[in-house]
């Protein structure tokens, strides 16, 4: 699978409109197709969430959630929305789909490009007027979120202030548990790849890396002084506890661990209480 650079996005196609309450400016929820630096085109929800309901605030007053899903996942899935919703007390919520996700273009490149479609989110975002961004990514999006805190300058137009990972791999090619041997069939197999595409709604890219992109490991000691949180379950039946140990002796003092006692994997593992704990850890940490 192709790697490229994780540069400048365009900007979105359009834009949502704002409407005004108590001499405030308050955006509106929206979806727009928003398009990545190489062209794809990426279909994002935004929610304003807490800004709707404090008229005497500007949504840059507010942080703003940008959720990175799973492999797989995509923004109108019901767990996807779920954690949407879970973070609206907390600040604005941007979603999106993955490149080869749900109604975006282009097709997956399980983790290497699609930090080009965080990006686009990012940058969205902070066109609506929110200056302050945590990034909270599950599984492949948890990696997606870790290479672009490192790719990305801290609080720049595309990077983030704050950044949280959740169940996501140390390293690539691990085939240590059985169902990350059935989702390397999946992506590596022909017939794997129309299952993907007929039985989850995800087109997978044919090609290898090439170059591998930089691991979720490497890509860690490069995104301080940006706060980092890792979170994961001890009942992760993808990728065990040693992944998340890995991320964390990697950050050193720089990162957070929650290892999650009876924890499963990704957003629907992820309990009510855990994203709530995630939510405020965002707001005290973004800035």
């Amino acid at each position: 699978m192709s790697s490229g650079p994780a540069g400048h996005v365009a900007r979105s196609i359009d834009r949502p409109h704002s409407e005004t309450t108590c001499g405030a400016s308050v955006r509106r929820p929206a979806r727009r197709f928003l398009r990545t630096s190489d062209g794809v085109t990426i279909d994002a929800v935004y929610d304003p969430g807490a800004a709707v309901y404090d008229g005497s605030r500007t949504p840059s007053a507010h942080p703003v959630f940008v959720i990175a899903h799973g492999f797989t996942g995509a923004v109108d899935r019901p767990h996807v929305r779920r954690v949407a919703q879970a973070f609206t007390p907390y600040g604005a919520v941007v979603t999106f789909s993955f490149r080869g996700h749900g109604a975006s273009g282009g097709r997956s490149t399980v983790g290497d490009r699609e930090v080009l479609d965080l990006a686009a989110a990012v940058r969205w975002a902070r066109e609506l007027g929110h200056a302050r961004v945590g990034t909270v990514g599950f599984s492949m999006g948890g990696s997606v979120a870790l290479r672009h805190a490192a790719l990305h300058e801290a609080g720049g137009g595309t990077g983030t202030d704050a950044v949280v990972s959740v169940s996501a791999p140390a390293r690539w090619y691990y085939r240590g548990t059985a169902p990350m041997r059935r989702l390397h069939w999946l992506v590596t197999r022909p017939e794997g790849r129309v299952v993907g595409r007929y039985g989850f709604r995800t087109r997978i890219h044919h090609r290898d890396w090439d170059p591998v992109p930089l691991s979720p490991v490497q890509a860690v000691p490069r995104i301080a002084p940006t706060p980092l949180l890792i979170v994961h379950g001890d009942a992760d039946g993808y990728f065990p506890v040693d992944h998340p140990r890995m991320l964390a002796a990697a950050a050193g003092d720089q990162g957070e661990l929650w290892l999650e006692p009876g924890m499963g994997h990704a957003e629907h593992a992820a309990s009510d209480e855990l994203l709530a704990r995630i939510g405020e850890w965002v707001v005290g940490r973004a800035g």
